[in-house]
C-alpha cells in the first residue's frame, strides 16, 4: 500500500473541502496518451489506489504502462471502536490523497486506445469520485 516513507509531522488538521475549485497542477496528460481525470472531489485512500492500479494492469495483461498521478500522503485519524470522548487526537489509520476537480489521476500508454479507455473505466468504478476519460486529442 501507498504510504509516506516519513513526516515531518505525524498527524494532520481535517482541512476544509475545496472541492468547487479547480486543481490548478498535474490536470494535463503529460506522460501517457489517455488518462482518467477527476471531475469532482474526494479523499482517495490508499486501498483506492491500489484497486485502481490492479484494476487497469489486470485489464491490459501487463501490457503497456501506467503512471499513477496522486499519492497518499495526508493521514487521517480514527479511534478505536467503543471509546469515550476525550483523550485528545486518535492514532494515525490511513493515509489519503486529497482531489480536487481536474486532476489527472492515471495515464495510460504502450497499448490500443479501446483497450485503455476499458481499462480506465473498469478502474473508475473503484473510485470515490465523478471521473471521465481524456485522450489527447478530445475528452471520451
Amino acid at each position: 500500500m501507498l504510504q509516506p516513507k516519513k513526516q515531518k509531522y505525524r498527524k494532520q488538521h481535517k482541512g476544509r473541502s475545496r472541492g468547487r475549485l479547480k486543481e490548478l497542477r498535474g490536470t494535463t496528460l503529460d506522460f501517457g496518451s489517455v488518462g482518467l481525470q477527476a471531475r469532482s472531489a474526494a479523499w482517495m485512500t490508499a486501498n483506492q489506489i491500489e484497486a485502481a492500479r490492479r484494476t487497469i494492469t489486470r485489464y491490459m495483461k501487463r501490457e503497456g504502462k501506467l503512471w499513477i498521478r496522486v499519492f497518499p500522503d495526508k493521514p487521517v485519524t480514527a479511534f478505536p471502536p467503543e471509546v469515550t470522548m476525550g483523550g485528545g487526537k486518535g492514532a494515525v489509520d490511513h493515509y489519503v490523497a486529497p482531489v480536487r476537480p481536474g486532476r489527472m489521476l492515471f495515464e495510460v500508454d504502450g497499448v490500443e486506445q479501446h483497450v485503455a479507455i476499458r481499462a480506465l473505466r473498469h478502474a473508475s468504478y473503484k473510485l470515490p469520485m465523478k471521473t471521465f476519460i481524456v485522450t489527447k486529442d478530445v475528452h471520451v
